[in-house]
């Protein structure tokens, strides 16, 4: 396949609208949260379960709709998860109630889960080796975009109507998606034929619920609550149990040869420190601006804009330079970059300017991550066969939302913010100084996690530069990150 053809083209733009319609959702609910706090009456737990109820479900599952991916097809999985993502969207938008709201997200990240592991696995199918370093720095880009301009649209939907549009936009969004599948999208399969651990999964949804909810719970109920104690024990138990069943079962839901290979475990723990500390940062920002320094719920979605430019520009380039030089230099400076821009972000307290107090963080955050993220996706995929592409991609995401899902769950604990104190300018500062202490602690670790790949993974294919594409100016990423995406 030719970089500029119109197939090349639409493939991306299918597998860019699908992972950032998930990505996009990952970050538009973090600047609704003030809102459906203030019309539910919702505490902190309510605010951190709407938030992890989504990304409990997409972390756990994500794995096993890797590989449905890649025994019935990445297209047909694809598709499914697109269409139960637009469902479930609509629930969230009608939600009358914090939990019935939470189990509307749970439901959501189950479409998550089947969508997002599909996109990589699909460009990894599509296109030929020597462009996929390429290819995948467009989609981390423009999905990862929409991660980033989640805050700004949420923002504006806010203020224009309602949260409830927030959900709604999705649907839209759904129906292209399904259509340019459907028109332009191959399906690929890895042709095994091995049965798929259903098992597995539900032990390992199983295992992260219990966690999850022991640490979310645990702050307002106590340790020694019965329930803490009874979700941490089983939580606990279920994913030991999770662990033995991949590494001794006939038909792991993770093949063990995946871990047989350093960079690829090594790409992982720096997407999980990474990822972290991209949940927590992007969860508390724009509370932060609305409460301590009343934002609007768009000048709070503005205020990331930067990061969004930053990565529309760069992380093209930075998936080229990795496949020309090997990721290693760029997985160490990266994640240092993103702690430097996050202890910045100190700078962002009640009475600060923008352009003093909330930019200079913004502008080093977002150059570390186009630095970083879709090298390191690039690498997950390539330390890995071929024939296990979903499962890489499903493994990398599940780490990714883990992340992701554990900081949140963490980090308002860590903080000493407790009931309705995100609510109280002076409790959430006070908080917001721990949670970056935390944050930036985690990226710089991930740094150091690089040191250890193998710089040729990638290999020594010349990079496609004279080629042009519409969407060659690639973008960003942000868990964050994250599918990975």
């Amino acid at each position: 396949m030719e970089w500029n053809s119109g197939q090349a083209r639409a493939i991306l733009a299918t597998t860019i609208l699908g992972s950032g319609m998930a990505m996009l959702d990952g970050t538009i609910v973090n600047v609704a949260l003030p809102a459906i706090g203030h019309e539910f009456t919702a505490s902190v737990s309510g605010l951190q379960w709407i938030l992890d109820g989504y990304l409990l479900t997409l972390a756990a599952l994500i794995l096993i709709a890797g590989a449905l991916g890649d025994r019935y097809g990445r297209r047909r999985v694809f598709l499914i998860g697109v269409v139960w993502f637009g469902l479930a969207s609509l629930l969230c938008g009608l939600a009358p109630t914090t939990e019935l709201l939470v189990l509307a997200r749970v439901l959501q990240g189950v479409g998550g889960a089947l969508l997002t592991p599909g996109s990589l696995a699909i460009l990894q199918a599509s296109f030929p080796r020597e462009l996929r370093a390429r290819a995948i720095g467009a989609w981390s880009g423009l999905s990862g975009l929409a991660a980033v301009l989640g805050p700004l649209v949420g923002g504006l939907l806010v203020q224009a109507g309602s949260w409830r549009l927030a959900f709604l936009i999705n649907l839209p969004l759904a129906a292209v998606c399904v259509w340019l599948a459907l028109k332009h999208v191959p399906e690929t399969a890895s042709g095994d034929h091995e049965r798929v651990d259903f098992l597995g999964s539900a032990v390992g949804a199983l295992g992260l619920a219990g966690l999850t909810a022991a640490l979310v719970e645990g702050p307002p109920r106590g340790i020694g609550d019965p329930l803490v104690l009874g979700c941490l024990v089983l939580g606990a138990a279920a994913m030991t149990v999770f662990v033995l069943m991949q590494v001794r079962g006939r038909h792991p839901l993770v093949p063990p040869q995946l871990f047989a290979n350093r960079t690829f475990v090594l790409s992982n723990g720096l997407t999980f420190l990474v990822y972290a500390a991209l949940g927590g940062v992007m969860m508390l920002l724009v509370l932060q601006l609305q409460v301590s320094l009343h934002y609007s719920p768009t000048a709070a979605g503005l205020a990331g804009l930067p990061i969004s430019l930053i990565m529309l520009v760069f992380s093209a380039r930075s998936g080229r330079l990795a496949q020309r030089f090997g990721p290693r230099l760029q997985l160490v400076l990266g994640p240092l970059l993103i702690a430097a821009g996050i202890l910045l972000l100190n700078l962002v307290v009640p009475g600060a300017s923008y352009l003093f107090g909330v930019l200079p963080g913004v502008l080093v955050f977002g150059a570390g991550l186009a630095l970083a993220v879709a090298p390191v996706t690039a690498t997950v995929l390539a330390a890995a066969p071929e024939k296990h592409a979903g499962a890489a991609s499903g493994v990398n995401n599940a780490v990714a939302r883990t992340g992701g899902l554990l900081a949140v769950a963490v980090l308002p604990a860590l903080a000493g913010l407790h009931g309705a104190e995100y609510a109280n300018p002076v409790a959430l500062t006070a908080g917001w100084h721990i949670a970056l202490t935390v944050c930036a602690a985690l990226c710089a670790a991930g740094g150091l996690f690089a040191f250890g790949v193998d710089n040729r993974v990638l290999g020594q294919e010349k990079p496609a530069d004279c080629l042009s594409c519409g969407v060659d100016a690639p973008p960003t990423h942000a868990n964050t990150a994250s599918q990975n995406a």
